[in-house]
């Protein structure tokens, strides 16, 4: 395992370079240069189809580049190489492909709110037999649940909570490393407008917690007041990078999106509608 202390004193928490991802036969990004710094809030926005979850799947290693050579760099916390497994005790991963495969899966679906916390801890969804949690590791889920204000919820099976118990707690299982990064994948998928709501306030109160936040997501109004730093992405490419009061605005947004778009903004908070 690699461990915190081992790591690069590199500020950045990713730092990419001429990097070319393919994915089957299609090449979905070419020559992308990022760097994110460790700490940061940022938002990375782009619409469907646009190469968002490509990117973030490269991010978690999931995905690799074309071997572009000695030009390429394709760092994440100033290494270039990592086992999937030891990186997300670096970086909380929360995509509704985990909450996918829990519906999906017959034998998961009893699996409560406390054990999908721990599971994190053995990078299963939910606890099997083998899988011992220690003491420290049972009360820092308890920890955990707490602030997300779910311990009510820790002997709840997953699959009879509301959508938005059940993001908070795939945040939680997040969380069981105590990253110093969460990436969140279009997390207000298919919530209902108060579910959206109550989301985007935890967002806030996880990134006034001192770590880094990566949001991806399509919807302007994710891009919470904490949030500064606004990358936009369109057909694999990198558009746009800079300060969100710079490029949330009607003319960034409707062009980034292909459609007329007017942009509000109320106490820090975006909103969008069509124009």
């Amino acid at each position: 395992m690699v461990k915190k202390s081992a790591l690069s004193s590199s500020p950045l928490l990713i730092d990419f370079a001429g990097v070319t991802l393919v994915r089957g036969d299609k090449t979905v990004s070419r020559d992308l240069t990022l760097q994110i710094a460790r700490g940061e809030h940022v938002a990375i926005l782009g619409p469907n189809g646009s190469g968002k979850s490509t990117l973030i799947k490269a991010i978690t290693r999931e995905i690799y580049p074309l071997d572009r050579g000695a030009r390429m760099r394709f760092q994440v916390l100033g290494l270039d190489d990592w086992d999937i497994g030891d990186l997300r005790h670096h970086l909380g991963i929360v995509t509704l492909d985990l909450l996918h495969h829990l519906s999906h899966e017959v034998t998961l679906r009893q699996v409560t709110a406390r054990e999908l916390v721990l599971s994190g801890h053995f990078n299963s969804v939910g606890l099997w037999p083998h899988h011992h949690p220690t003491a420290p590791q049972e009360k820092a889920a308890r920890r955990i649940l707490r602030f997300l204000e779910i311990s009510h919820l820790a002997n709840r099976p997953v699959s009879a909570m509301s959508s938005g118990e059940q993001r908070r707690c795939l945040i939680g299982r997040a969380l069981a490393h105590n990253p110093e990064a969460l990436i969140l994948d279009e997390p207000t998928n298919s919530l209902d407008p108060g579910a959206v709501r109550e989301f985007r306030q935890l967002l806030r109160k996880l990134a006034r917690a001192g770590r880094g936040v990566l949001l991806v997501t399509h919807h302007i109004a994710d891009v919470i007041p904490e949030i500064d730093r606004v990358i936009m992405i369109k057909s694999g490419r990198i558009v746009a990078d800079g300060a969100k009061t710079a490029l949330l605005t009607s003319a960034r947004l409707s062009k980034l999106f292909g459609t007329k778009l007017r942009v509000s903004k109320s106490r820090g908070c975006y909103d969008v509608a069509a124009d």
